[in-house]
């Protein structure tokens, strides 16, 4: 037991301080369970309530995407540059070193592949083994308007369910079929579906026109999806406004792991998400580091 002999005698409670209230920049979260703050604070930044996460699942219904034929090769040297990584589990135990500081998000949903209806989903793993990996988050695409609606909701809710049972939270993907617009309109729906449903976290595509509203219309951080690959300054100036717009942050995947530089690309994507940096300079940013590394 501890020695009861040699304690300061003068003992501070200071009763005329206030207890205090810690506060973080993460969106909606305050009234969440502190297992659950303490996750989401590993995915954003608390002073910010930004993130940049580097997304790598695509291979879970397109198999070998160029530049996800080596996972330990190609993404693992850049886990230590994101603020989170969005994967599945299968290529976190395989290609992903155990003493990544990175947060984790793991892909939960799945079942057709890119040859088949990309609706037709169902949950893909179960919670205890997200929180057997240590993860900080779970991830479940959302068919709003889609052929198998209805049942993306039901594998959203459940995984919440299980989610708020084990501390974890729930990032709601928009997923967008071929018949579906990429609008304020159609963008505003979804996201405000999935929040309402319970969902921490929300990711969607950016629009030109009214993404600021669909930020404001959602009541938990909004990370913009990357998307497809775009010339590196294009990304860079997607990915500056939507932050200016009021988005948590990006989950970038082939605009980075497709990029001719991607260690590059992330400090440059990193400079535009945490530091405002204008596009521009970010692409400079870009353009140096890559004739760095050339030159190396």
């Amino acid at each position: 037991m501890a020695d009861l002999e040699g304690n300061a005698d003068a003992k501070k409670f200071h009763p005329d301080v206030p207890a205090v209230r810690f506060t973080h920049a993460i969106r909606g979260a305050a009234n969440l369970d502190w297992g659950m703050q303490n996750r989401l604070a590993r995915i954003l930044d608390p002073e910010t309530g930004r993130t940049v996460m580097l997304a790598f699942d695509h291979g879970y219904f397109q198999g070998p995407t160029s530049g996800l034929e080596r996972v330990d090769l190609g993404i693992a040297p850049l886990a230590g540059q994101a603020d989170a990584l969005m994967c599945t589990r299968g290529a976190l135990r395989t290609s992903i070193p155990p003493a990544t500081r990175a947060g984790l998000v793991l892909r939960a949903s799945g079942g057709p592949s890119v040859l088949k209806e990309l609706s037709d989903e169902y949950t893909a793993m179960a919670m205890a083994d997200a929180v057997r990996i240590n993860a900080d988050a779970v991830a479940v695409q959302v068919f709003v308007g889609g052929e198998h609606e209805s049942r993306s909701i039901r594998n959203l809710t459940t995984l919440i369910d299980e989610g708020y049972a084990a501390g974890i939270p729930v990032l709601g993907v928009t997923a967008v079929g071929k018949e579906l617009v990429r609008d304020a309109r159609y963008l505003g729906l979804a996201t405000r579906i999935i929040a309402e449903l319970g969902a921490q976290l929300v990711k969607t595509y950016y629009c030109e026109d009214g993404f600021e509203d669909v930020v404001a219309g959602c009541p938990v951080p909004v990370i913009m999806a990357g998307g497809k690959k775009l010339p590196e300054l294009e990304a860079l100036t997607m990915a500056s406004r939507a932050v200016r717009a009021g988005a948590a942050g990006v989950d970038m995947g082939r605009n980075i792991f497709q990029s001719a530089d991607p260690g590059a690309m992330m400090t440059a994507v990193r400079a535009v998400v945490h530091d405002d940096l204008d596009p521009v300079d970010a692409y400079e940013l870009f353009r140096e580091a890559t004739s760095a590394s050339v030159l190396a």
